[in-house]
């Protein structure tokens, strides 16, 4: 019993050194994506056509607003009290509208960098696979407080041809 303990002992180290180890720097790979330069232009382009839209009411409440300061002295009380409900409504309207804005631009923008990420991942298991390796760390997390890159094989290139990076 204590040969097999010790025969087994004896090898764990070898088995250990034969595993593989792999890093990759994802920093590195998804803004030089096509697919990451193609979503952060939709993005900005969504972000740029909600801000003109919020613009335009801002302004259509700014016109109204000044308008009712004007006349306010000469109209009568019920006819105030609708024009300030008309007011907080516009008002009310515009900060739904932003907030509505600010949750469809967040929307988008998990969807479409969450398809980045799929196929950064996807790209990851199959250079991963291919190259034996037991883990591939992402450097970029920050969440691995060291990694030796002597030990350690970089993927990162491997990555970007995969995902089509030049």
């Amino acid at each position: 019993m204590k040969k097999i303990l010790i025969a087994i002992l004896m090898m764990a180290p070898v088995s250990l050194s034969a595993q593989k180890f792999a890093h990759f720097n994802s920093e590195d790979v998804i803004p030089k994506m096509k697919e990451y330069t193609t979503a952060q232009e939709e993005i900005q382009t969504m972000a740029k056509q909600f801000d003109d839209d919020l613009k335009l009411m801002q302004d259509e409440l700014q016109k109204k607003s000044d308008e009712y300061q004007k006349e306010q002295a000469n109209l009568l009380e019920n006819v105030k009290q609708r024009r300030e409900q008309e007011l907080n409504d516009l008002y009310q309207r515009m900060q739904q509208s932003y907030q509505d804005n600010q949750q469809a631009l967040a929307k988008a923008q998990q969807e479409k960098l969450g398809a980045i990420q799929e196929k950064v991942l996807a790209a990851v298991k199959k250079v991963g696979e291919a190259g034996g390796y037991v883990y591939v760390v992402d450097t970029s997390t920050g969440a691995i407080p060291f990694i030796n890159t002597q030990l350690s094989t970089d993927i990162t290139d491997q990555i970007k041809k995969e995902v089509g990076v030049q």
